[in-house]
């Protein structure tokens, strides 16, 4: 499955921003999510969803970003509210089986979000 992420950049602390990943035949995919990776730090969960509606979050985003996904643009979304200096990462679409397995599945080529204090 290829994965391409788009919509990273430049934000400034208690922005929003949102991020973009398209995939071909999206709800052929039982779940996607987003990943990230802080210089130093391990890559994390930020966010994930299933084609059942499920949802999980890294606790650091609960209650500021949201994920979703479109199935008539084949696209996974990340909507990213109050943006802090921390959530500065380079971001990765995956796509996989299951939420709980998603990281041994495919992977986009990751994307730089940067939020400035």
């Amino acid at each position: 499955v290829r994965l391409v992420e788009s919509g990273g950049g430049l934000v400034q602390a208690g922005g929003s921003h949102r991020l973009s990943c398209s995939a071909r035949n999206i709800d052929s995919i039982p779940a996607m999510g987003w990943y990230r990776q802080a210089p130093g730090k391990e890559r994390e969960l930020v966010a994930a969803i299933d084609t059942h509606g499920s949802v999980d979050y890294a606790d650091a985003v609960k209650g500021r970003f949201t994920i979703s996904r479109d199935s008539s643009k084949n696209t996974l979304y990340l909507q990213m509210n109050s943006l802090k200096p921390e959530d500065t990462a380079i971001y990765y679409c995956a796509g996989g089986l299951a939420i709980a397995t998603l990281s041994a599945g495919s992977w986009g080529q990751g994307i730089q979000v940067t939020v400035s204090s």
